[in-house]
């Protein structure tokens, strides 16, 4: 018999008079004995104690846990039905117990003063958890598990805790009327009244329910949220290769969706295109939301008089790798903080349309107030084109010609 048995008679006769099943002894020790469950150390150590002539019977009802393992099969088969009803890779077992037990169990833990215990809870999540494994061939997985069965073990109730699926991929916006994510009327908070026609939302749709709503219904989801790297206005398109983002998918019954067949037919719109989907991680919520890469700009501007071709081209030529103070414009300082940010003009070329009209296409960094850094916003954005030219001007439309982001969300 191994010396760690011997080692904790003391503590085990102490245990005793709780009467404990084999389980709620063997716990007591989880910690020691390698390759043995804890009801097989429980008997390891009544055995030790009957050879010291000390009487150690398994009572009939334990004095701890209620003989909660004797409903392990009920529990396995209750996370097993529930688990089935979704697709899944993997999964992991939770469990709650009644309150009374684990204050029971603590209170036993410090009278006894053990360092080698294991809870209750992770006994039975592992015991449920091997007998599950076969009833539904999936493998088990620790880190980041697919689906997550929690049983209440008062009542054998599973309640289903169901990661979300997060799909990459790249969208263009053709439409100058709807934003990229859903905005609920600022007036009734998205439950619907005459300003938003009953429909709850600022927009008639969005880039995010154009796609959003499709996957939701291929995946059997609750709810889509968009995570995009950056946005462009409402009346500004997304043009070239696309604006990276990230579709989340929460509580989907199915995690396998075909996204070449979600691709498809999200692009059936002719609001907005999507291309390259794939499936990605939690982790590429976060990278997409912190990466800030350079963006390329083509806005057509409109001067308040003429303007001299030649001028524009040499005004649009000072403005390379010219930092500029643009602090936060008129028009969003009702939602955002009123600082001065530093942004960074990369080069400005301009194309000249008539005598008050050109098309000005610009690499500008990462939160850059395009229209302001053209109009000057009076003057709370310094130097703008506006001033240098020496005309005012505004921008008419404004499209986004590419995220230079270089493909690094993986």
């Amino acid at each position: 018999m191994d010396d760690w048995v011997y080692d904790n008679i003391s503590t085990a006769e102490s245990a005793l008079s709780k009467g404990l099943c084999d389980h709620c002894l063997g716990r007591l020790f989880g910690k020691l004995g390698t390759g043995m469950t804890n009801d097989q150390r429980g008997a390891l150590i009544r055995k030790a104690l009957a050879e010291k002539g000390i009487s150690s019977d398994i009572p009939k009802v334990c004095g701890l846990c209620d003989n909660v393992f004797d409903t392990l099969d009920m529990f396995a088969e209750a996370c097993a039905e529930a688990i089935s009803t979704v697709s899944s890779e993997n999964f992991l077992i939770g469990s709650r117990v009644d309150p009374e037990i684990a204050a029971k169990e603590k209170a036993l833990w410090e009278e006894l003063g053990t360092e080698n215990a294991e809870p209750l809870k992770t006994e039975l999540n592992r015991e449920i958890g091997k007998l599950v494994f076969p009833m539904i061939n999936r493998s088990v997985e620790f880190k980041n598990p697919q689906v997550v069965a929690c049983i209440d073990t008062r009542f054998a109730d599973v309640t289903l805790d169901i990661a979300p699926i997060f799909i990459y991929g790249r969208y263009n916006k053709l439409s100058r009327e709807i934003p990229q994510t859903i905005w609920p009327c600022r007036v009734c908070k998205g439950k619907g009244c005459p300003r938003c026609k009953g429909i709850g939302r600022m927009y008639f749709t969005s880039v995010q329910e154009i796609i959003g709503d499709i996957a939701i219904k291929m995946s059997g989801g609750k709810e889509h949220f968009l995570h995009g790297m950056g946005r462009e206005d409402i009346d500004a398109l997304m043009l070239g290769t696309g604006r990276p983002f990230v579709l989340e998918i929460s509580d989907p019954v199915k995690r396998d969706i075909d996204l070449e067949e979600l691709e498809k037919e999200a692009n059936l719109s002719e609001l907005a295109k999507f291309n390259s989907l794939r499936f990605t991680t939690r982790d590429a919520v976060q990278m997409t939301k912190d990466l800030a890469p350079t963006k390329t700009y083509k806005v057509r501007v409109k001067a308040n008089g003429k303007v001299n071709k030649e001028r524009v081209n040499e005004v649009a030529r000072t403005f390379r790798n010219i930092c500029i103070d643009q602090r936060t414009p008129a028009r969003v300082e009702h939602r955002r903080a009123d600082l001065v940010r530093k942004r960074e003009i990369l080069w400005v070329e301009a194309d000249w349309i008539d005598d008050e009209t050109f098309d000005l296409t610009m690499e500008t960094e990462s939160g850059t107030y395009v229209k302001e850094f053209v109009s000057g916003d009076n003057g709370r954005s310094a130097p703008s084109f506006s001033e240098v030219l020496g005309t005012q001007c505004r921008v008419e439309m404004l499209d986004v010609l590419a995220i230079n982001d270089h493909e690094v969300i993986r």
